[in-house]
């Protein structure tokens, strides 16, 4: 990565300007038998399309916050990049109330009927499926995400120095994440071309770190496994074995 490199965002710009073909999210949910890996590439393209989702679609602005209840998810790492490119605070389990949009997984709905402001629902299903009923109120992300463009440009540039993220009380400037970021990459012992195993949740700093931000300021992957705690010790060998996983953090 780019010594330069002050928000996630760019982060994510670096990794596609040094190898935009290898992957950087395979996720696993071991409830249901899914398996997704995304590129760097295909995880960008995503981020674009929800990001413009954000700034045109529900008028996010820089600075506005985007309560995400959210478990560990391939799309929930969308969202988290999403917002930094706008320039929103990524407010992981936080208060809906207090938020300008919430996003929520299927188990979460009611919870996120607090916030006045636009209301986005994840189906979380195999292939980023969407409900087979919109839920009341909330806008289907899987119906509203396709039809967006795959390239983003925010309308006011990102400051690295605003709050971007927020998790278990604490809140994160883009550059503080990214700095902390770096120095949990070399605590892990990830580096450029690892593949970091995981199976932490996205309710506190150290699953986000691991889950995402960690390999990607190292120029590594990460194998997210939601539900890991239904696999086996033998299945689990062999995953590693398979995904040829370096560093694990369990």
């Amino acid at each position: 990565m780019n010594a330069s490199d002050r928000t996630p965002a760019d982060l994510l710009r670096s990794a596609l300007t040094t190898d935009p073909a290898r992957p950087l999210v395979t996720f696993y949910d071991d409830a249901t038998g899914e398996r997704v890996e995304l590129s760097v590439v295909t995880f960008a393209n995503w981020v674009a399309k929800t990001a413009n989702l954000l700034q045109g679609d529900l008028a996010v602005e820089p600075g506005d916050r985007v309560c995400l209840l959210l478990p560990a998810h391939w799309q929930s790492a969308v969202w988290l990049m999403a917002c930094s490119a706008v320039g929103a605070v990524a407010d992981v389990q936080g208060d809906p109330a207090a938020a300008d949009v919430v996003v929520s997984g299927p188990d979460t709905l009611e919870r996120a009927r607090a916030c006045r402001g636009e209301r986005v629902a994840l189906a979380l299903r195999p292939l980023g499926g969407r409900f087979p009923q919109p839920p009341e109120g909330f806008v289907d992300y899987a119906v509203e995400v396709p039809s967006q463009g795959d390239r983003f440009t925010p309308y006011a540039p990102v400051d690295a120095d605003a709050p971007a993220l927020s998790v278990g009380g604490e809140e994160l400037t883009g550059a503080e994440l990214v700095a902390r970021a770096h120095r949990d990459a070399a605590t892990l012992g990830v580096e450029a071309g690892s593949r970091l195993l995981t199976g932490r949740t996205y309710d506190a700093w150290e699953g986000l770190s691991a889950g995402l931000y960690a390999p990607l300021a190292a120029g590594g992957s990460v194998v997210l496994c939601r539900h890991l705690d239904q696999l086996g010790a033998d299945a689990l060998a062999r995953r590693t074995e398979s995904e040829r996983v370096t560093v694990t953090a369990v």
